[in-house]
């Protein structure tokens, strides 16, 4: 994404057409709208306290990502996020997580670092606790502090925006308690690696921890939950 790119989506998300998109786009992303409902411009111009014309245009832009189908004289409809989406999703995002640990050993401040090391702390005692959802709360804020600490606002935005079509996924496949602690173990080994300033080591374990996030998905139900879906969508 080039220098234009940013500063045109920062430009854009204060205007009229870019504040319905973005608020559509977060209620798509966060599961306020299931799969295959109908979004209708009246409903959604009322809420929103806009006329139709630029709830048209978001849902020209939503189509362009992908996360609504336009159909002609019937209306607009959510796609979601396919299975190979998600595969892609996590596939891309290993390698960019795995270079922004490697920036994280460079650039993060010691109160970035206190943070997470705070983080790592508190995600084993909850997961001692069984407090599954304080859990998944740590676990965002965990990816966020390396984010932050990349020293990079376009690596930050990039998995910052794959961030919120993972948080979608995650509601389609079944809890797992054991992933949980798991998860912050490895957390844990990326932490003494940028604590260590050790770029190669983090690299390599913050891209594992992506790849052991999607088979864990992947162990745990993603083609079924997308088969049950798929079926309800024929019915």
């Amino acid at each position: 994404m080039s220098s234009y790119d940013v500063k045109q989506e920062v430009t854009d998300k204060y205007s009229l057409r870019g504040r319905v998109f973005h608020k559509l786009r977060e209620d798509i992303l966060s599961g306020k709208y299931e799969d295959h409902e109908e979004l209708k411009e009246v409903a959604i111009g009322e809420e929103l306290g806009v006329s139709r014309t630029p709830v048209r245009e978001a849902f020209r832009q939503l189509e362009l990502e992908g996360l609504i189908q336009i159909i002609p004289n019937k209306g607009a409809y959510v796609t979601g996020i396919t299975e190979k989406d998600v595969k892609d999703i996590y596939i891309i995002r290993s390698m960019l997580e795995g270079l922004c640990a490697r920036w994280a050993t460079e650039h993060i401040r010691p109160e970035q670092l206190d943070e997470m090391e705070e983080n790592v702390y508190l995600a084993e005692f909850h997961a001692n606790k069984g407090h599954l959802e304080q859990l998944a709360a740590l676990d965002n804020r965990f990816h966020d502090i390396m984010y932050e600490a990349c020293n990079s606002k376009i690596l930050e935005h990039q998995l910052k925006d794959f961030h919120q079509y993972v948080l979608r996924v995650r509601k389609k496949t079944l809890n797992n308690a054991n992933r949980g602690p798991k998860s912050n173990a490895e957390h844990k080994k990326i932490l003494e690696a940028i604590k260590a300033h050790d770029g190669e080591l983090a690299e390599k374990l913050a891209h594992q921890h992506m790849i052991n996030a999607y088979e864990n998905m992947v162990k745990n139900g993603l083609h079924e939950a997308y088969e049950r879906e798929k079926n309800y969508g024929q019915n």
